[in-house]
């Protein structure tokens, strides 16, 4: 009797058409150099989620794909199975019965997980499949920092020789050998690495560590919205900062003026790099410390998010040989990765692309970059002047911010040199009467400049609780939409579940607006045109407005209406 031969985990993604045959072929050749397993090699090459990844190795080995966010969880089996094993191997116990152990898995091929978790609970080893996201928000709610933190308060509390709640809050009255001392105790380490281990988990962009007049608040900025962490003592307040300080190499004395300094620290295997903000304040000294994560940083152009034939314009405007790129936006809106993006696109042995930065936030492999030092009389306009006697091919100014910098920016794009540089503006447009605004001449905008990218992040969609959904009527008129027309659109939404946070929302991506300067808004701009008439010529040349570009992403199911609409609150709609 013939024995049916289990399928080939890239057969099934194939036949589920989660993949092509072409990217198949792609992994198994990258799999075969690294020897990580096929499904890892998809995950990071962007071929498939985690959810496709999960529904293949259901598929494959007869596993059952349960959902944790209904899954009970035994406390049972939790207090089976330590820490560091659930946090090793990305795994959560469900259930215990008849020494057999139930376990949801991110990866149940793992043997190595198995074998440890049955020496180390004594009990046959039953596995589930879960996404490595549930699992791991899972690890968080079970095991997570909240009871971290809250034990290691309740170190400090009890130990005596710490005696924070010694150290005086009056400035005159603090004693710096005892804050230094508290701050390089074992409980204040080991909190502030928590605090500090949590963001990386979580994925958070930012951790602010907030005095407040009775305690001391922590809050995670994820996906761009903040959301609430631990509630720390108040009288931990000076140890934690005063630890950050020393971590930061800041002056722990100085608590008057805002300083600025870097971390870099090791979580796991990964090692993360942080820029560190302080500023006193009427309660305390606030500390945000933004995680500047290599790992998820974008450098390929193709998967910023552009739509296919705004990227096929982009792509032919940085291969000219001279000229101005701009690209506008709020802090925070992925300026610095589409920067970064373009340069990586088009670096080469035969180009010489200098860049000068505040800060350089990642390092690119072949460009000069360099840290602008105001102190020591190198600005952006002084580090652009030096940069024309280093024969640059390319050159990329982190921001145009006055007269001098603008128009030595310009005098390299008329030389001969392709310039990119960002500005903060609401929208595209608006960055042409912006240089005129600072003093540039109209007519070297308009023979510079040859084309504006405006960009925002928005939120994307819990892929682990997407539904389809009907809007109500107030929305539908807010979009633009008819009653007959919204009938038959598909909108879609997160309902929240226990990966995202029960925000709906997870990840984030950017929508574009790519306004290139045409003849007739170069005259407009000579003519010194409002920013209005300057947006009509460019949506007459074929401009995509940021809401467009961004209700088609929601359309398309990658984020929602209701996202675009709060990211693009400040666009005026016009139907002219």
């Amino acid at each position: 009797m013939a024995v049916m031969q289990k399928k080939l985990l890239g057969e099934i993604l194939v036949e589920k058409k989660f993949i092509s045959k072409e990217h198949l072929a792609l992994a198994i050749s990258e799999q075969k150099k690294s020897g990580v397993r096929l499904g890892q090699v998809l995950l990071k090459l962007g071929f498939i989620t985690e959810k496709q990844l999960a529904l293949a190795l259901s598929q494959q080995l007869n596993i059952p794909l349960i959902d944790l966010d209904t899954e009970p969880v035994d406390k049972e089996a939790l207090e089976l199975v330590k820490e560091d094993v659930v946090l090793k191997y990305k795994i959560i116990p469900l259930k215990v019965e008849n020494n057999t152990l139930k376990v949801a898995m991110a990866d149940p091929l793992d043997v190595y997980a198995i074998d440890e978790l049955g020496k180390q609970t004594g009990c046959k080893i039953e596995t589930v499949i879960s996404y490595e996201r549930q699992i791991v928000q899972a690890i968080d709610k079970y095991y997570g920092h909240y009871d971290a933190v809250s034990k290691i308060i309740s170190d400090i509390t009890q130990q005596t020789e710490l005696e924070t709640q010694e150290v005086k809050f009056e400035e005159e009255k603090q004693d710096i050998t005892a804050i230094a001392e508290a701050a390089q105790q074992a409980p204040i380490v080991n909190l502030v690495n928590t605090v500090i281990a949590t963001g990386v988990k979580l994925h958070v962009s930012d951790i602010h560590i907030e005095p407040q007049l009775d305690h001391v608040r922590v809050r995670y900025r994820v996906d761009g919205i903040l959301q609430e962490g631990s509630k720390l003592p108040k009288e931990t307040e000076l140890a934690i900062v005063s630890r950050i300080k020393i971590m930061s190499r800041l002056d722990i004395a100085e608590r008057r003026i805002p300083q600025d300094g870097r971390i870099r620290v090791k979580i796991g295997s990964d090692d993360i790099d942080m820029r560190v903000a302080t500023l006193p304040t009427l309660h305390g000294e606030k500390v945000v410390m933004r995680i500047m994560d290599m790992s998820h940083v974008y450098v390929d152009l193709a998967k910023l998010g552009f739509q296919p034939t705004t990227l096929k314009r982009l792509e032919g405007l940085i291969t000219r040989p001279h000229g101005i790129i701009l690209v506008t936006g709020p802090t925070g809106c992925g300026k610095t990765s589409t920067l970064y993006a373009s340069l990586n696109k088009i670096n080469s042995v035969e180009k010489n692309i200098i860049t000068i930065e505040d800060p350089i936030e990642f390092p690119l492999k072949g460009v000069n970059q360099v840290q602008i030092n105001p102190k020591a009389g190198l600005t952006f306009a002084s580090g652009l002047r030096a940069f024309l006697r280093q024969d640059p091919n390319i050159i990329m100014v982190g921001e145009i911010r006055d007269l001098e910098t603008s128009e030595i920016a310009v005098h390299a794009a008329l030389t001969g040199h392709l310039v990119f540089s960002t500005l903060h503006t609401n929208d595209a447009p608006g960055a042409l009467t912006r240089l005129v605004d600072m003093g540039v001449e109209p007519f070297l905008v308009s023979s510079s400049v040859l084309a504006v990218i405006a960009q925002r992040l928005v939120r994307l969609i819990c892929q682990d609780c997407k539904e389809q959904y009907q809007p109500s009527s107030a929305l539908l008129k807010e979009l633009g939409i008819s009653l007959e027309k919204g009938a038959d659109a598909k909108f879609y939404r997160g309902k929240g579940c226990l990966s995202c946070r029960q925000t709906g929302y997870s990840g984030r991506m950017a929508i574009f607006e790519l306004m290139t300067v045409n003849e007739e808004m170069a005259e407009l701009i000579i003519a010194k045109a409002s920013v209005r008439d300057i947006r009509r010529a460019a949506v007459k040349a074929g401009m995509q407005s940021l809401r467009e570009d961004g209700f088609k992403k929601a359309f398309d199911g990658f984020t929602t209406a209701e996202e675009i609409l709060r990211v693009t609150q400040e666009e005026e709609v016009t139907t002219e």
